[in-house]
């Protein structure tokens, strides 16, 4: 059952008070403003439009709503840490950020998006140490996984797990490309059991040898890449 598909726009908000009533789940996407965010959105929506792509990072500065088949929403939070955003704008994004993420009652869980180039950045970090001490899930996209050879996305895939590793079942992380896209099943799988939904509503699990080759690292010990 595809959870994303036929999202509707709801609702765009600049200021924590202008957030609406809860109602019903609510599944946030952050990322930094150049991951592919929004890219990943559209294609988890099947929607080319859905969430606006901009050339230049940063031009988000909303919390967008995306209302979901059953009432649960896709929350698209504004993307983080482009450098050329004044920093007063900068301040204001992370105070609508970090009160959404520690204070929304019916947020159910976030997903995070990296780069699969480079994942865990600074300020990915303070997101999860917003969001870690709420004890919801957190489920990292590492994107743009296509612009990697298979070792080296299994190596970035291997640091992440290790470093989110302290969080135990609370956080997971997959490789996923929106250019030719690779796990969008993975994702409609974890944020549906966020949502509740029965293992017969949701997509297959990708056959083992499959899930091997794209997702888990070889059987000798990658080198982390320094970042």
């Amino acid at each position: 059952m595809p959870i994303f598909r036929n999202a509707q726009f709801e609702i765009s908000v600049a200021k924590p008070h202008g957030l609406p009533p809860p109602a019903g789940a609510e599944v946030a996407f952050a990322g930094r403003s150049n991951a592919g965010k929004s890219s990943a959105i559209n294609t988890l929506a099947g929607h080319t439009r859905l969430a606006f792509v901009s050339k230049t990072p940063g031009r988000t500065q909303l919390i967008n709503f995306f209302r979901l088949n059953g009432g649960a929403a896709l929350v698209d939070l504004p993307g983080y840490g482009y450098a050329k955003v004044p920093e007063d704008v900068r301040r204001h994004w992370q105070g609508l950020l970090e009160r959404y993420l520690t204070t929304r009652e019916n947020l159910v869980g976030m997903v995070l998006i990296m780069d699969a180039r480079h994942p865990l950045k600074p300020l990915d970090r303070q997101m999860i140490d917003w969001f870690a001490p709420r004890g919801r899930p957190i489920h990292v996209l590492l994107t743009k996984s296509d612009k990697l050879s298979r070792n080296e996305a299994a190596a970035a895939l291997a640091l992440v797990r290790r470093e989110l590793a302290p969080l135990g079942a609370q956080a997971s992380v997959q490789l996923f490309s929106s250019l030719h896209k690779q796990g969008v099943e993975d994702v409609e799988r974890t944020v549906g059991g966020w949502l509740g939904f029965s293992a017969e509503e949701l997509p297959p699990a990708a056959p083992a040898a499959a899930h091997r080759s794209k997702a888990r690292p070889p059987k000798e010990t990658p080198r982390a890449q320094g970042e």
